[in-house]
């Protein structure tokens, strides 16, 4: 911590303080610049020495005081600093008379720490750690992800390479690593990399070319612009918040009934495309029902909040699995928003992190007061059983249903008006029982319908049918009398204890003054600049998106446990950066990527490999496999198959037939592909089913989305090379860009190769390619002409046809070729 003239205190200095002490003193200094980060080289207690502390120590003598061993605590400055009976835990400047280093060193099998039991032994290198810390005066850093990002001076380094303040960051990194920056990529290379990153789509040969001929000194800050302001952004930034929101078409459990995803979807992607500011994007769905006059689209924001899996199993207890729910909205909450495992919490104090079961359960208490059940009895019907819901009709249903309802109210005027006319008026008969008398009629039983009754009839049955086809949007909905909220002995829905009301973790900012402690107020707290989290972990997020991994690398950690940034200033000023531009998540990727930092090439040679493999110093462009989304969508552009309409129904591309079967009850689920346009939408409208996911996006590490995901796995397996050469959308793509190929390359085999690499990386084959890929297309003409059962067969898969002026045996042997293309790692790489 730093005092006033800006010296880190020592531990001897604040030995009295205890824990709240502490952390008010630490809310306090953040306004005279303190950082967890100190400017030197040397050992820093929050990047060096807790690390060491929370993996080995924090178990037994962490925040936890259940589990807590031999009254010691390590993760405080008021337990570092109590006096023991047998001398101090820590003496400034001296590890001999340590207690804890001493532990550490001890021969002494029963007295070393930790205990061989728990197999977590430190090494001499972490031993040394310790021991140059206490050395060097045993400085105290509260962890750095609890204090609020403060304003920085940039770096007056970087020169002419440095395009902004990114640059300059990086660039004091680098210098003080000793290392150079590559040279900016090809512009061919640049144009496809943003691309992918701003739209999730390629580029095409037209739109390559013509920023490769511009030469205007801001041709790509206008490709940027561009890219921006393509309605493909709102659906880019979408994708990963699937993830993130748990959203799935089906509720999961046993009987993973459908339900109805595509009003919040449409509103996610609508939110990207219009730049709704984070803060409100934020408040909208943790609290979209409770700003004043709230709108149906704020409402259905709050669908973030009821993504979770549902139970409609019978013989389950509704209060156990309601609270299982209002849990999942903590996690969810506390991951996604602020990057802290609260989970860790329900049960015990967490063993990590400053946060309390009490502290738990007091955030538990604002998505405890909504009306809902925790079993929604099975009925076959799916989604329109489970509430609270509204009716989410598109445009067009609602001006069917309008007419519809116009048309019921004149109906139903002129059925009650012919009533009135056959009812018996001054004791005279009836129309009807006049016409029977005078023998016009014979008597009825019961008089036919009239045609106006039989419109209104089927007037109703249309109604009905329509309002079974609305869209519905489960949200979150208040209680008129909020229910009580209680800690629950070891997380236990049938053990209540301690009566708490709504609250923030005790080592984190107070909730806004005067506001009624509910859904709202978290919202507004999220999104106050005080908040040391919620904008690091989202500018944090969007350099993950185009670098593939986060300046901290543990995107949904930034506890205690969590890794350490790898460039701490720079995420403090792009957080800082995110809150100065009011929260626009635009503005920020644009400077992200308008930067030289992410322009640079990503080629790298062997020793810069071996000296940075996963490039977390940056001296080099980003490089990684594209999402499992991206990688499909990425072949069905390329190949022309792409139907790039937005918004609307889920949809079902191709996958192995029976898999929906051997995960149902009683086999009751079938997959039925879905045909035409909808086969070839983007993955994004893809029908996410919990207990069987699109395979072909699993095996690019999709998640199931049970529970949210803040951080996906990124793989590289054999069968990810199977799915590319067998899976029918890609052998159908690979079939349609052979066309485009034959169609639009020219005679030659040479105009072709050069049209295919164009159309799929944006740049001319290599020599030694076409050297690989000639011999194949000779071969393959060879065997499909010998065999054209072969060739039928092969340009039959997918539902499109194949073009019939096209010689079906050259057809097959280009569609080897364009399939090998496609499966090139580079293609499924984002160079």
């Amino acid at each position: 911590m730093r005092d006033s003239t800006g010296q880190t205190s020592n531990i001897a200095s604040t030995a009295a303080a205890g824990w709240r002490a502490f952390v008010v003193a630490g809310l306090m200094l953040r306004a005279m610049g303190f950082t967890a980060w100190a400017g030197d080289s040397g050992i820093h207690f929050g990047r060096d020495v807790r690390p060491i502390l929370s993996d080995h120590c924090f178990a037994c003598h962490g925040p936890d005081d259940k589990t807590r061993k031999g009254k010691l605590r390590l993760d405080t400055l008021e337990g570092m600093t109590a006096r023991r009976d047998e001398g101090a835990t820590i003496v400034p400047g001296d590890p001999a008379r340590s207690l804890l280093y001493q532990r550490l060193v001890t021969t002494d099998e029963d007295e070393r720490m930790p205990p061989a039991k728990h197999l977590k032994p430190l090494n001499e290198a972490r031993i040394a750690v310790i021991r140059r810390w206490i050395e060097a005066g045993a400085r105290w850093e509260q962890h750095w992800s609890f204090v609020a990002p403060q304003p920085r001076p940039v770096p007056g380094i970087g020169g002419a390479w440095a395009r902004n303040p990114i640059d300059r960051w990086v660039r004091a990194r680098l210098d003080r690593e000793r290392l150079p920056n590559a040279p900016e990529a090809a512009k061919g290379v640049l144009i496809r990399r943003v691309s992918l990153d701003l739209t999730g789509l390629p580029p095409t040969p037209d739109e390559v070319a013509a920023f490769v001929a511009d030469s205007r000194a801001d041709a790509y800050e206008r490709l940027v612009d561009r890219l921006l302001a393509s309605p493909r952004f709102g659906e880019r930034l979408a994708s990963p918040w699937l993830d993130l929101a748990r959203a799935a078409d089906t509720s999961g459990y046993n009987n993973d009934e459908p339900r109805d995803i595509v009003p919040w979807r449409d509103w996610l992607i609508a939110a990207g495309n219009s730049n709704m500011p984070y803060d409100r994007f934020i408040t909208e769905q943790i609290a979209g029902d409770l700003l004043p006059g709230a709108t149906r689209e704020q409402r259905v924001a709050t669908n973030f909040s009821r993504n979770h899996v549902i139970n409609t199993e019978g013989g389950a207890f509704d209060e156990e699995y309601r609270v299982e729910y209002v849990s999942d909205r903590v996690h969810t909450t506390a991951s996604v928003l602020m990057g802290l495992s609260m989970r860790c919490a329900r049960c015990h104090d967490h063993k990590y992190d400053p946060i309390s079961q009490k502290d738990y359960f007091r955030f538990f208490a604002f998505f405890n007061t909504s009306e809902e059940k925790g079993i929604y009895p099975y009925s076959g019907s799916g989604f329109i059983g489970f509430t609270p819901a509204i009716e989410v009709p598109s445009p067009a249903q609602e001006q069917r249903l309008a007419k519809l309802r116009a048309d019921l109210v004149e109906t139903e005027k002129a059925v009650q008006a012919e009533k009135a006319a056959n009812s018996n008026s001054a004791g005279q008969p009836s129309p009807d029982a006049k016409d029977a008398k005078d023998g016009k009629k014979a008597p009825a039983a019961k008089a036919p319908p009239s045609a106006n009754e039989v419109t209104l009839k089927r007037l109703k049955e249309e109604e009905k049918t329509l309002l079974a086809a609305l869209p519905r949007a489960l949200v979150m909905q208040e209680m008129a009398a909020p229910r009580a909220t209680r800690v629950l002995h070891r997380g236990e829905y049938d053990q209540p204890g301690e009566t708490v009301t709504p609250g923030v973790p005790a080592f984190l900012p107070p909730l806004p003054a005067g506001l009624p402690a509910n859904r709202l107020a978290l919202a507004r707290w999220l999104t106050d600049p005080a908040n040391p989290l919620v904008a690091r972990v989202e500018a944090n997020r969007l350099w993950e998106m185009v670098f593939g991994t986060g300046l901290v690398e543990t995107s949904e950690d930034f506890g205690v446990q969590g890794s350490a940034p790898s460039h701490p200033e720079l995420l403090d000023w792009l957080a800082a950066e995110l809150i100065r531009g009011g929260w626009d998540r635009k503005r920020l990727l644009r400077t992200i990527v308008t930067s030289a930092t992410y322009r640079q090439s990503s080629a790298a040679t062997p020793g810069q490999f071996e000296r940075d493999p996963q490039n977390r110093l940056l001296a080099r462009g980003p490089r990684f496999r594209m999402p499992a989304e991206m990688v499909r969508d990425n072949a069905l552009a390329v190949s022309g198959l792409l139907v790039e309409r937005i918004g609307g129904a889920s949809v079902k591309p191709y996958q192995p037939p029976g898999l929906w079967e051997d995960v149902s009850v009683e086999r009751r689920a079938k997959y039925v592909p879905s045909t035409g346009d909808e086969l070839y939408r983007r993955s994004l409208y893809t029908f996410w089913k919990r207990t069987c996911p699109p395979p072909s996006l699993t095996s690019f590490d999709a998640p199931d989305r049970e529970t949210c995901i803040v951080r996906r796995g990124r793989t590289n397996t054999p069968l990810q090379a199977f799915v590319l050469m067998n899976d029918p959308t890609y052998v159908e793509a690979a079939r349609k860009l052979a066309g485009r190929v034959i169609a639009e390359g020219g005679a030659t085999p040479a105009g072709r190769f050069e049209r295919a690499f164009r159309l799929v990386l944006a740049r001319s084959p290599a020599e030694g390619e076409i050297r690989v890929l000639a011999p194949l297309l000779e071969a393959a003409l060879g065997r499909f002409r010998a065999d054209a059962k072969a060739a039928a067969a092969l340009l039959a898969v997918g539902q499109s046809k194949p073009a019939s002026t096209i010689d079906a045996a050259e057809l097959a042997a280009w569609t080897t070729v364009t399939s090998v293309i496609l499966g090139l790692d580079e293609t499924v790489t984002k160079e």
